[in-house]
C-alpha cells in the first residue's frame, strides 16, 4: 500500500492488521510513506501439499482410526492419522491402501497444532497386480517394509532412496522369474543409500570384510566377514539387473546362508536390523 502521509502510517498498520494482514516494511520519503504488508499466517491453519508415499507400517488407534507411517518423496518419513478408516461407516475401501509397501499418491494436510499429518485425498500410486495376492511377493513386501521402518528415521527427503524403493515395488510386482532372490537383491542395493555399500571392486576368490565394507584377498582377522562364496554372491547381486535375478541360481540352503551373512553385515553398521521380526517368516517361505 502506498501514497499515504507519513503521519497516517499507524492508522494504516492498524487497519491492515484488522483485515488479517501483517505490516512488514515501511518506506518513508518527503513526508510520504509506503507500507508493505503480507497475509498473516493464522496458527493452526491447515496447509496442503501433494506427494507420493510408501507404506512402512500401520497401527490401530482407538476404535476406528489408525496411524500410518510412510516414506514420502516430499517430506522423508512421516506419520499420518487416518480417521474412520476402520469403522463400519468409514472409508472401508481405503483400508486396503495401507498395506506394507503399497505405493500411494496423495494430498496431505499439516498444521502447527497437530503432530501428525492427515490425508485430504489418497489413492494407489502403482496398480499392483500380483504382490497383494502372491504369498511369496507379499512376504518379501512385509520384510522390505519392516527393514525400512526400522532403519530409515530421517524426516528429510532423500529422492534417490525414495526412487529406488518406489521402483523396487514395481519390479517385485511385475517380475516373472527370480522372486525368491528379490529380498537379497534389495538388501544388497539398499546398502548404497544407507552408507555402507561395497567400496571396491570384487576380486575372484576374495573375502568380504563387513567391517570395512570392502573385498580383500586376505581373510580378515575378525569374525565379521563373508566367506568367498558369499562375497561372490554379494558381487553378483551388485551387478545383476533386477529383471535377471533368476540367473543367480541358489538353493534354499545357499539363500538362507547369504541372508544370514547380509543381516550380520547390516547389524555391524545398524543395530536396529536385529529388531526385524519378519526374517523368520521370510526364511520359512524361501
Amino acid at each position: 500500500m502506498s501514497g499515504f502521509l507519513e503521519e497516517d502510517v499507524p492508522v494504516i498498520e492498524a487497519r491492515a492488521r484488522a483485515c488479517g494482514l501483517e505490516p512488514v516494511e515501511v518506506r518513508r520519503r518527503d513526508g510520504w510513506a509506503m507500507v508493505h504488508v503480507r497475509k498473516r499466517e493464522v496458527p493452526g491453519t491447515l496447509k496442503t501439499y501433494k506427494a507420493r508415499g510408501i507404506v512402512l507400517n500401520s497401527l490401530k488407534y482407538g476404535d476406528s482410526a489408525m496411524v500410518v507411517h510412510l516414506l514420502t518423496d516430499a517430506l522423508g518419513r512421516q506419520s499420518y492419522m487416518v480417521q474412520g478408516v476402520r469403522s463400519s461407516r468409514g472409508r472401508g475401501s481405503k483400508l486396503a491402501l495401507f498395506q506394507p509397501m503399497f505405493a500411494l499418491e496423495f494430498e496431505g494436510l499439516t498444521s502447527s497444532r497437530q503432530q501428525m499429518h492427515r490425508f485430504r485425498e489418497v489413492q494407489s500410486g502403482i496398480v499392483l497386480q500380483r504382490m497383494p495376492f502372491d504369498v511369496r511377493r507379499s512376504t518379501i513386501a512385509l520384510f522390505m517394509a519392516e527393514v525400512l521402518y526400522r532403519l530409515v528415521k530421517e524426516s528429510e527427503p532423500d529422492s534417490q532412496l525414495f526412487d529406488f524403493v518406489w521402483e523396487s515395488i514395481g519390479a517385485l510386482d511385475s517380475m516373472e522369474e527370480g522372486v525368491a532372490n528379490f529380498h537379497l537383491w534389495f538388501l544388497v542395493n539398499l546398502s548404497r543409500f544407507l552408507g555402507f555399500y561395497p567400496g571396491n571392486e570384487y576380486m575372484p576368490g576374495a573375502w568380504f570384510d563387513a567391517c570395512e565394507g570392502s573385498y580383500t584377498v586376505q581373510k580378515p582377522p575378525h569374525a565379521t566377514v563373508m566367506t568367498p562364496e558369499n562375497a561372490r554372491l554379494m558381487n553378483d547381486f551388485v551387478e545383476c539387473d533386477v529383471r535377471c535375478l533368476a540367473e543367480i541360481g541358489l538353493n534354499r540352503t545357499q539363500r538362507s546362508a547369504f541372508l544370514e551373512a547380509l543381516l550380520a553385515y547390516y547389524g555391524y553398521h545398524l543395530d536396529a536390523i536385529h529388531a526385524v521380526q519378519s526374517v523368520r517368516i521370510l526364511q520359512e517361505v524361501f
